[in-house]
């Protein structure tokens, strides 16, 4: 839905403004959502470096969700809520930017294909596929501020690092330039399926809502675009369940990132460099050996109470925004059509 509800607004615009005014809306879109669910990431990054189990005992630092804020608040402070939000900040301006752009080029390179004809019906199967090149993209270009992210809302008091460039020289110090992209890879195997699912199922949810509404009215589908709420309803589906699909790679994700950090014992064992050598597979099943199937899922609850909303607030902002950007009174687009004119 997102190529169809943008190209209804204004004559096409150019690649390449096309292409700077989706990096604008994606980069808005997520700044706003990560402010928004910023307190649930702190947690859910707690929960899934802890390697004790999430249950009333004198050996968890955190044991639920509202204990966890409550510990947090107390300990750290309003700012212990966001900690992390610079670099997360810094990690989604580049992430969302580079993802819209990605998936917006891999639809057109698909309907230049003809891939996205009705007759072949595979409309389905290229938002499920872009979205999964557009996730991988989107994570090389961003993942060193995504491990600083990580590294800072772990670490608790008292602090390893006091900011994001003092973690970034501890990391190079200690594992070599290469250390900032420690668990890229395993991050790559979660995030296609995950940005593959969280898009192909966006564009679902979004198509039969206007399908819906329009077999109810008696129109044709070429009428009113998709609402906000029908965005925001589309994108926390389609939020939930993707990260319920993928959270168990994202916990070992967190662990490769954190392998290492000298954090304070009083938040529980730490996790020693060697686990960010293991493989994938060898992770999971030292997880799944000492932790059980529950340590696979640590964290799960902030993490799907966040990825809902993000995904909602992230889907709903980027479509405001490009509307806006794509409305013939912008100048990008008013500038970009006399290029094209020139050109001719």
């Amino acid at each position: 839905m997102l190529q169809k509800n943008s190209d209804e607004l204004a004559p096409a615009p150019g690649r390449r403004a096309r292409m700077i005014i989706d990096a604008i809306a994606g980069a808005i879109s997520g700044c706003i959502s990560r402010i928004a669910v910023g307190p649930l990431d702190v947690i859910k990054i707690r929960f899934q470096v802890q390697l004790e189990p999430l249950t009333a005992s004198k050996a968890s630092k955190y044991t639920g969700i509202r204990q966890a804020l409550t510990t947090v608040f107390k300990e750290e402070g309003i700012q212990g809520l966001w900690r992390g939000t610079v670099p997360g900040l810094l990690m989604t301006v580049p992430y969302t930017a580079v993802q819209f752009v990605a998936l917006q080029q891999c639809k057109e390179a698909a309907a230049v294909l003809g891939l996205t004809s009705s007759e072949i019906k595979s409309s389905s199967l290229v938002s499920f596929s872009s979205g999964a090149i557009a996730g991988a993209a989107a994570t090389v270009a961003s993942y060193p501020f995504d491990l600083l992210r990580t590294t800072l809302a772990a670490q608790g008091e008292p602090k390893v690092y006091c900011n994001m460039f003092e973690a970034g020289q501890g990391i190079i110090k200690q594992h070599g330039l290469i250390g900032l992209y420690r668990g890229l890879g395993v991050t790559l195997v979660e995030i296609m399926p995950y940005a593959a699912l969280q898009f192909g199922l966006y564009d679902m949810f979004t198509e039969a809502w206007q399908e819906s509404r329009h077999s109810r009215k008696g129109t044709s589908l070429e009428g009113p675009r998709v609402d906000g709420l029908a965005h925001f309803s589309a994108g926390l589906l389609a939020g939930l369940f993707a990260k319920l699909a993928s959270h168990p790679l994202d916990v070992v994700k967190k662990r490769y990132q954190v392998a290492g950090l000298q954090r304070s014992l009083s938040y529980g064992a730490r996790i020693e460099t060697d686990f960010a050598l293991q493989r994938l597979h060898e992770g999971l099943h030292g997880i799944l050996r000492t932790e059980g199937f529950a340590g696979l899922w640590k964290g799960s609850g902030p993490s799907i109470l966040k990825a809902g909303p993000a995904a909602a607030i992230t889907f709903t902002a980027y479509e405001i925004v490009l509307a806006l950007l794509l409305k013939p009174t912008n100048p990008l687009l008013t500038a970009d059509l006399e290029l094209c004119k020139k050109q001719e």
